[in-house]
C-alpha cells in the first residue's frame, strides 16, 4: 500500500542541487537573487519597501530661519527666469497688453525701422532744460520743439499703425486689432535698448 522510500534517495536536496535543475527545467539560466536576499535572520523586504529605500524624501527645513531661505531663493529664480523669458518674447511670460500674434507684429514693425519718435525721450529732457534757462527767446524755441515733436510722433503713430492693422488683416485675419495703433505708438517712443520685449528684428529688416 505505501511504497517505502529508496534508502539511496536523498531525503532533501542539497541547495547547489536545486539552483542547476530549476535553471535546467525553464531552459534558460536565471540570476542570482543573492542582492535581494536578506541576511541570515532577517525578514526579506517587499519590493515597494526596497524601492522606497531607494528614494529621497523630500525633508523639510529644520528652523523657520532655513524655511525662509529656501522659500525666497525659489521666489528669486522663479523671477529671473520669468524675466529672461519676457525679454525673449515667450507668451507665458508676457502681460496682457502685449499677448497675441497683433501685438508681436506690431513690435516687429517699430522695431525694423528708424524712426524720429525713437529720440522722443531726450528731446524732452532737451526742452525740459531750455524751459529753466531763463530767457524768452529760449521759450519760443521750445514750444516750437514741443509743437514739431508731438506732430512727429502722431504722424508716425498713425502711419505704423496702418502698416500694423493692414499686415494683420492679411496674416491674421481673425484677430482683433483694437488698441494696436496706441501700442505701436508707445513702443514707438521708446529708445531701443529699453524696450520689452526685447527686439527680435534687426533694423531694416523686411516685415
Amino acid at each position: 500500500m505505501f511504497r517505502r522510500r529508496s534508502s539511496d534517495a536523498p531525503e532533501v536536496l542539497d541547495e547547489s542541487q536545486a539552483a542547476p535543475d530549476a535553471a535546467d527545467s525553464d531552459g534558460d539560466a536565471r540570476p542570482a537573487r543573492s542582492s535581494l536576499t536578506a541576511p541570515k535572520g532577517v525578514p526579506t523586504p517587499k519590493r515597494s519597501e526596497a524601492q522606497a529605500s531607494r528614494r529621497q524624501p523630500y525633508q523639510a527645513p529644520a528652523d523657520r530661519k532655513t524655511a525662509t531661505q529656501r522659500s525666497r531663493q525659489l521666489d528669486r529664480s522663479e523671477r529671473v527666469r520669468k524675466s529672461q523669458a519676457l525679454q525673449r518674447g515667450e507668451q507665458w511670460a508676457l502681460p496682457a497688453k502685449d499677448r497675441g500674434q497683433v501685438r508681436g507684429l506690431a513690435r516687429d514693425v517699430v522695431d525694423a525701422r528708424r524712426g524720429i519718435g525713437e529720440w522722443y525721450m531726450l528731446m524732452v529732457v532737451l526742452l525740459v532744460v531750455l524751459l529753466v534757462v531763463p530767457g524768452k527767446s529760449t521759450k519760443i524755441i521750445a514750444d516750437v520743439v514741443v509743437v514739431a515733436l508731438l506732430l512727429v510722433v502722431i504722424v508716425e503713430a498713425w502711419l505704423v499703425g496702418n502698416k500694423v492693422k493692414r499686415l494683420a488683416a492679411e496674416r491674421f485675419p481673425n484677430e482683433s486689432t483694437k488698441g494696436v495703433v496706441w501700442y505701436a505708438a508707445q513702443r514707438g517712443i521708446q529708445l531701443r535698448r529699453m524696450r520689452l520685449p526685447k527686439p527680435r528684428v534687426e533694423r531694416g529688416q523686411k516685415i
